[in-house]
């Protein structure tokens, strides 16, 4: 499904649960970045294999053709995660699992930056949303 912009902003203005998420979804983006490209380069500029300044030049470059190229494939990851968990048919408790899982990345994130720990916002989210849907339907059971 696509919608404008001007649709996006009128549907923001009128949901509020619309305005927590996008904001939480920019915070998630934020963390990202701002933990992903020294994860990637630390080993690189630790050992002086490349200097700091062509490190994070490579590190600019490589995440912006990754965001390039994985927008090709982003469909595919959305649907295998929307096969994955099932929320029931209640969206309000789908929306507060999303807005849990997402105040749990950054929250996270946040924390093992400041100890030093690097981490996977993707696989975070993957594992925020999942757990969230094994909480609403009560555990995993057998089809």
């Amino acid at each position: 499904m696509t919608i404008s912009f001007l649709e996006f902003i009128n549907n923001l203005i009128s949901n509020p649960f619309l305005v927590i998420v996008s904001v939480l979804t920019l915070g998630v983006m934020f963390v990202n970045g701002w933990t992903d490209a020294p994860n990637a380069i630390a080993t690189c500029v630790s050992t002086r294999s490349i200097h700091p300044k062509k490190a994070i030049i490579m590190a600019a470059i490589c995440d912006f053709l990754g965001v390039l190229i994985m927008t090709l494939f982003s469909n595919a990851v959305a649907q295998t995660i929307y096969n994955m968990v099932d929320f029931g048919a209640n969206t309000n408790d789908a929306v507060i699992a999303l807005c849990a899982a997402l105040f749990a990345i950054v929250s996270w994130s946040v924390l093992a930056w400041w100890f030093g720990i690097p981490t996977s916002e993707s696989h975070a989210l993957i594992a925020g949303i999942s757990g969230a849907a094994i909480a609403i339907q009560k555990g995993i059971s057998r089809n």
